[in-house]
C-alpha cells in the first residue's frame, strides 16, 4: 500500500526530477565535449526532446497538486457548495479535454509509426518522442478522474481560499526564516 502512495503522491515529480537530471548532466557533456572535442552531434535534438516530455509530464502534475490555471480569487466570493460544485464542473471539463487530447494523441503515434520517421541525430524513432502526448494525457485522465472523486468526496467540506492558502505559506515561510535565524544566532 505504501509503493501506491508513493506512486499517486510522487511518480509525475520524480520523472520530472529525472528529466531534468538528464537535461542538465547532458548539457554540461555538450560544453565539455565542445571544449574539448569540438562538440557531440546529439545533445541539443536530446535535450529538446527531454523538454517536450517533461512539458507533458507536468499537465497530470498540476491536476493533482490543483495548480492548473484558474481564476480562484472570483471563485473564493462564492458559499462553499457553489465553490465546491464549479471544482467539479472544472474536473469535469479538464477531464473531458484530456479524454479528447489522449484520442487525438493515438492519431498522432499512429501516424508516426507509419511513417517511420526518425530523428535527426538521435535517429530515434519520431513515434517514441510523441509518446509523451499518450502518457502526459493518459496520465491527466487518471489525475482529472481523481480530482473528480476527490471534489465529489469532500462536497460538503470547505476548503481554504486562496488568500487564506497564501496567509498560511506566508506563515510557515516567515517561520522557517524565524527558525534559521535562529538556529543561526546559536552557532
Amino acid at each position: 500500500m505504501k509503493v501506491v502512495k508513493w506512486f499517486d503522491e510522487h511518480f509525475e515529480e520524480t520523472l520530472l526530477v529525472i528529466f531534468l537530471i538528464l537535461i542538465a548532466f547532458v548539457s554540461l557533456l555538450q560544453i565539455i565535449a565542445r571544449t574539448f572535442f569540438g562538440g557531440l552531434p546529439w545533445p541539443e535534438e536530446f535535450d529538446r526532446y527531454c523538454w517536450i516530455w517533461t512539458v507533458f509530464l507536468s499537465l497530470p502534475y498540476t491536476i493533482r497538486k490543483g495548480n492548473m490555471l484558474r481564476v480562484n480569487v472570483l471563485v473564493d466570493l462564492f458559499p462553499t457548495k457553489v465553490r465546491n460544485t464549479i471544482n467539479i464542473l472544472v474536473d469535469a471539463i479538464i477531464l473531458t479535454v484530456m479524454a479528447l487530447l489522449l484520442r487525438s494523441s493515438f492519431t498522432v503515434i499512429q501516424n508516426a509509426i507509419k511513417s517511420q520517421r526518425k530523428s535527426p541525430a538521435l535517429q530515434l524513432p519520431m513515434y517514441i518522442v510523441y509518446l509523451c502526448l499518450v502518457i502526459g494525457f493518459g496520465l491527466g485522465v487518471i489525475r482529472s478522474i481523481q480530482m473528480l472523486l476527490i471534489h465529489i468526496k469532500h462536497f460538503n467540506e470547505r476548503e481554504k481560499t486562496t488568500l487564506e492558502q497564501s496567509m498560511e505559506e506566508a506563515r510557515a515561510e516567515t517561520a522557517a526564516a524565524q527558525a534559521d535565524l535562529t538556529e543561526g544566532g546559536d552557532n
